[in-house]
């Protein structure tokens, strides 16, 4: 198993991206997001940096697991395709962030459209993220 960093790197940065394009105020779903979640701009205010340091680690360690999960996948399969390195991409989303996602939100009886919202930024973080190893891998 070999990792690569330029792509651990690239991933990270791809996911932090996509998370501001996502869910900042000026992005795709921010107002809506603040709207579901009743958070404010002033409770994001008094939140500080802390949330943005927990954004990065966490997108840090999701790009250090799908390039793991890529090269052992790869090596498994003798194929060093763009695709199988999307496939190990959906199959992370599904088989662990969009289930666990749904149980919480199920049980916290958040309404269905914010799990919509949330899910979806999650397919597209993997898949942006597992793109993004699978060109620097």
């Amino acid at each position: 198993m070999s990792i690569s960093w330029p792509a651990v790197v690239a991933a990270t940065a791809i996911g932090a991206t996509i998370a501001w394009v996502w869910y900042s105020d000026w992005g795709l779903v921010g107002g809506v997001w603040r709207e579901l979640t009743g958070v404010t701009k002033e409770d994001s205010r008094r939140g500080g940096k802390r949330p943005f340091i927990v954004l990065l680690a966490s997108i840090l360690v999701t790009a250090l697991t799908l390039a793991a999960a890529c090269s052992i996948a790869s090596s498994f399969f003798a194929s060093d395709s763009l695709w199988l390195d999307l496939a190990v991409g959906l199959a992370s989303w599904l088989g662990f962030s969009s289930t666990t996602l749904v149980q919480h939100n199920a049980f916290e009886q958040k309404p269905t459209r914010l799990t919509v919202i949330n899910s979806a930024y999650q397919l597209v973080l993997f898949l942006g993220m597992a793109l993004a190893v699978g060109l620097l891998q």
